[in-house]
C-alpha cells in the first residue's frame, strides 16, 4: 500500500538536515556561479598584462581581450598563441561545469529522485570545474617558463598566479562535499518516477529571465565605484587614485556643468512630459483596431503598425534622411515638381520643433507595439458585459466608453506609474542618430548626456555620479507614484 501510494504520486520529504544541506548547496552553487561575472575574481588571469577588467567569461571567449597587450612577444616568439588557447580552453571547461552544478541545483527542487539524480551533475560539475583549473594553471606554467628564458621576456610576459584560481579551487571542492554529502542525508527510498511542483517549474521558466535582468540591470550597479576615483580608461582603481566625494560636489559646483545639467534635464523631463501626456494613443488605437470587423483587415493594420517597432533607430534615421534633407524628397518634389526656387532647406538639422519631431518620430515606430499590451486587455474583457449592454440599447460607442475605457484603466494605470518612474530613462538611440550641432542643445537628453561626457569625453567617473543620481532619482519617481496611486485609487503595483 505504500508502494502503490507513492505510485499515486506522494513525495517522500527529506529531514530537517537534508533540507538544510540542500538549501546550503543552492546557495553556495548560486554564488559561485555569480563569480563567473566579477573581474577581480578571475582565475584566468595568470598575467599581469592581462586587462584586469576581463571576467572568467570574457577569458573563455575573447583571444583579442586577453593577448592585446602581449603582441611584442607572440611575434617575437617569447610565448606562443597555443598558450592561450589552453587559458581560454581551461576557462571554458570551467563555465561547463559550472553550468552542470547550476542545472543540479535547479533539480534539486524536484521529488527525492529528482534530488538524488541532479545532485550527481554538481559532482561531476565540480570535478569539471578543478579539471579546468588545472589546464588554467597549465597554462601559467607555462607562462612562466617562457618568462624564465630571460630578463626581457619576464618584462614582456608579468606571469602572476591569480588569487581566483585557489579562491574557484576551493569553491569547487566545497561544492563537490556539500553535494556527496547532501546525497547521503536523503531519504534512501523514492518514488516511481522524476517530478517537480508546478511553482518550482515556474520559477525555473522564470529564471532565465530573472539572469538577464540581474546581469544586465543589477550587476552594472557593481560599476557605481568608479564614482569614487579619478579613472581613466585603462587604469587601475586604486588607493592613489580614490577621490572620494569630489565628482559628486563638482557635479553641481562647477558652473558649466551643472548648466549643462539643467539643461538636459529640461529637455528630458519635456520629451518625457510629452510622451506621457500622449500615452492614450496605444489606448485609442487599440479600440479602434478592436472596432474593424474584417480580421484580415485588422490583422494587416496591426502587423503594418508593429512592424516599425523592429527598425533600429539608424535606418529610421535613414528613411527621414531620404524624405527631409536637402536632397531630400520633400524639397526635390517642391523644386520639381511644383517649381519653387530655393527649396533646399534641411529640416533635420533645424532646431525648430525639435520635441514635438521626436514624439512624432517615437509615436510612429511605437504606436503599434505599445497598443499590443491593450489589444490583449480587450481580448479580457467579459463578452456577456458587451452582450447584456446591447440588450439595454447600449450602442458601439457606449460599449467603448462604459466597458472597454475601464476594463483598460487598471493596465493604463501600471503603464504610467512605469512611465512616470522612468521619465529620466527616455533612451539615447533616437536621440544620437538625430543629433547634430545645431540642435545639439535641444535635443541632448540625460542618457545621451552620459555617453557625451562617459564615452566621447573620457569623465568616466563624471558620467556615472551622473547615471546614479539618475537611478535614484528614477526609484523615488516609482515609489512617489504607486504613492499617489494607492492613495487616489487604492491601488499599487509594487
Amino acid at each position: 500500500m505504500q508502494n502503490e501510494a507513492l505510485a499515486q504520486g506522494a513525495v517522500i520529504q527529506p529531514g530537517k538536515g537534508a533540507n538544510w544541506l540542500l538549501r546550503l548547496t543552492r546557495t553556495v552553487i548560486t554564488i559561485f556561479g555569480l563569480m563567473v561575472f566579477f573581474p577581480s575574481l578571475n582565475p584566468g588571469r595568470i598575467s599581469e598584462l592581462i586587462n584586469i577588467n576581463a571576467s572568467l567569461f570574457t577569458t573563455a571567449t575573447s583571444y583579442a581581450t586577453i593577448t592585446n597587450t602581449m603582441a611584442y612577444p607572440l611575434r617575437r616568439g617569447m610565448v606562443e598563441p597555443w598558450n592561450f588557447y589552453i587559458l581560454m580552453a581551461g576557462a571554458a571547461v570551467v563555465l561547463l561545469g559550472i553550468l552542470a552544478c547550476a542545472a543540479g541545483a535547479c533539480m534539486s527542487l524536484g521529488n527525492n529522485r529528482m534530488k538524488h539524480r541532479g545532485l550527481w551533475l554538481p559532482v561531476i560539475g565540480a570535478l569539471v570545474v578543478l579539471a579546468g583549473l588545472g589546464a588554467i594553471y597549465y597554462a601559467y606554467t607555462l607562462l612562466e617558463t617562457a618568462a624564465a628564458a630571460n630578463a626581457q621576456a619576464m618584462k614582456r610576459l608579468l606571469p602572476m598566479l591569480p588569487g581566483g584560481l585557489f579562491i574557484f579551487g576551493a569553491g569547487a571542492a566545497l561544492i563537490l562535499v556539500l553535494s556527496l554529502a547532501t546525497r547521503l542525508a536523503l531519504p534512501r527510498r523514492r518514488e516511481e518516477k522524476m517530478e517537480m511542483e508546478e511553482k518550482f517549474r515556474l520559477l525555473l521558466m522564470f529564471l532565465p529571465v530573472l539572469l538577464l535582468t540581474f546581469i544586465f540591470c543589477y550587476l552594472p550597479i557593481y560599476g557605481w565605484r568608479f564614482a569614487f576615483f579619478d579613472y581613466k580608461i585603462g587604469d587601475t582603481l586604486s588607493a592613489e587614485n580614490f577621490t572620494g566625494l569630489k565628482w559628486f560636489t563638482y557635479l553641481f559646483e562647477n558652473a558649466a556643468t551643472r548648466s549643462d545639467l539643467v539643461r538636459v534635464l529640461r529637455n528630458t523631463l519635456i520629451m518625457s512630459g510629452l510622451g506621457i501626456a500622449t500615452s492614450w494613443l496605444p489606448i485609442a488605437f487599440a479600440v479602434m483596431l478592436a472596432e474593424i470587423r474584417s480580421s484580415k483587415f485588422q490583422r494587416v493594420v496591426q502587423t503594418l503598425t508593429t512592424i516599425p517597432n523592429f527598425i533600429s533607430w539608424v535606418l529610421v534615421y535613414a528613411i527621414a534622411f531620404a524624405i527631409f534633407s536637402t536632397d531630400g524628397f520633400i524639397n526635390s518634389f517642391l523644386r520639381n515638381v511644383l517649381g519653387v526656387t530655393g527649396a533646399n532647406t534641411d529640416y533635420l538639422a533645424s532646431a525648430d520643433w525639435t520635441w514635438v519631431k521626436m514624439l512624432l518620430w517615437g509615436t510612429w515606430k511605437g504606436l503599434g507595439w505599445s497598443a499590443i499590451v491593450y489589444i490583449a486587455g480587450i481580448a479580457g474583457i467579459d463578452q456577456q458585459l458587451y452582450e447584456a449592454a446591447k440588450v439595454d440599447g447600449a450602442n458601439r460607442f457606449h460599449c467603448i466608453w462604459h466597458i472597454t475605457i475601464p476594463g483598460l484603466i487598471p493596465t493604463y494605470m501600471v503603464m504610467l506609474l512605469m512611465s512616470i518612474a522612468g521619465m529620466l530613462s527616455n533612451g539615447m538611440e533616437q536621440y544620437l542618430v538625430f543629433e547634430n550641432a545645431i540642435n545639439k542643445d535641444v535635443i541632448e537628453v540625460l542618457d545621451l548626456y552620459v555617453y557625451n561626457i562617459g564615452i566621447k569625453s573620457g569623465l568616466i567617473p563624471l558620467s556615472t555620479v551622473v547615471g546614479i543620481f539618475k537611478s535614484l532619482i528614477g526609484v523615488t519617481l516609482l515609489f512617489g507614484a504607486n504613492g499617489i496611486s494607492k492613495l487616489v485609487r487604492g491601488e499599487s503595483i509594487i
